[in-house]
């Protein structure tokens, strides 16, 4: 796999093991993949098939144990990456605003730099008004956008989402996950998210990556083809159908 100028990130035969007390467990084998820059791609696998892992992998919260992960320089520095979990962990002693803040406050930002990237970041996110409430005050859906702008606070280059609308019902899932395209359409992050539902991934997606078989490995790699801006009557044409069957009859590998 050649990496170029417009690749945000290219693995190549990620390999990751846990011991465990009979030996090590290996858990993902040969993964490889490549995301384009201000590309929007999902990931979807069966429960326990390592995709929270890959993610944390790639942030680097776990280490691997054979292959490379390669982040391109971006204009001479460091690619920055975000991560946003399925919790909100949103910290309960600190307002909307203030949990929003916590990144650039730990990076001894200025303070006049960071009242100026939260108010960006709460218009962004569809919060205003809210900023001085507590999060026990918040529904989930509103809680996962504080969540998200405390992650692109920092301006990362690569947005990882672990499936972040799990824990919300249905119809609050679909509206987040329209507000999430409108974000990106907007800021244009390279992303990759973790998600356990087809509809989801095919309506998001540029491209879907299949983790499956064990040890875990990329089965698919399925381009979307359905134009942007994406809107509710795609959900019901010939070409999301047919990505749908492509997935499901994948993920039985």
């Amino acid at each position: 796999m050649n990496s170029s100028l417009e690749n945000s990130l290219v693995v190549q035969d990620l390999k990751v093991s846990f011991e465990e007390k009979d030996g090590m467990l290996q858990v993902l084998e040969n993964v490889s993949f490549s995301l384009q820059k201000n590309e929007f791609a999902c990931l979807i696998g069966p429960s326990g098939s390592g995709k929270s892992t890959l993610l944390r992998t790639l942030v680097g919260l776990i280490p691997f144990e054979s292959g490379s992960i390669e982040f391109p320089e971006v204009h001479g520095r460091t690619v920055r990456t975000g991560l946003v979990f399925q919790k909100a962990n949103l910290m309960p002693w600190r307002t909307l605003a203030e949990n929003i803040a916590l990144p650039l406050e730990l990076a001894n930002t200025p303070r006049h730099e960071i009242d100026q990237k939260v108010n960006e970041m709460v218009s962004l996110t569809g919060l205003q008004g809210f900023e001085n409430s507590w999060p026990h005050e918040l529904s989930g859906g509103m809680a996962q956008r504080v969540a998200i702008a405390r992650s692109l606070v920092q301006d990362p280059d690569i947005l990882f989402l672990d499936e972040p609308f799990g824990s919300l019902d249905e119809l609050t899932r679909e509206r987040m996950s329209e507000e999430l395209l409108r974000i990106w359409n907007e800021k244009r992050k390279t992303i990759l998210m973790v998600t356990h539902s087809i509809s989801e991934a095919v309506f998001l997606a540029d491209r879907v990556l299949v983790l499956s078989g064990f040890p875990q490995g990329i089965v698919l790699d399925l381009p979307v083809d359905l134009p942007r801006p994406r809107d509710d009557e795609m959900r019901y044409s010939p070409e999301f159908a047919r990505a749908k069957a492509t997935l499901h009859e994948h993920l039985k590998i």
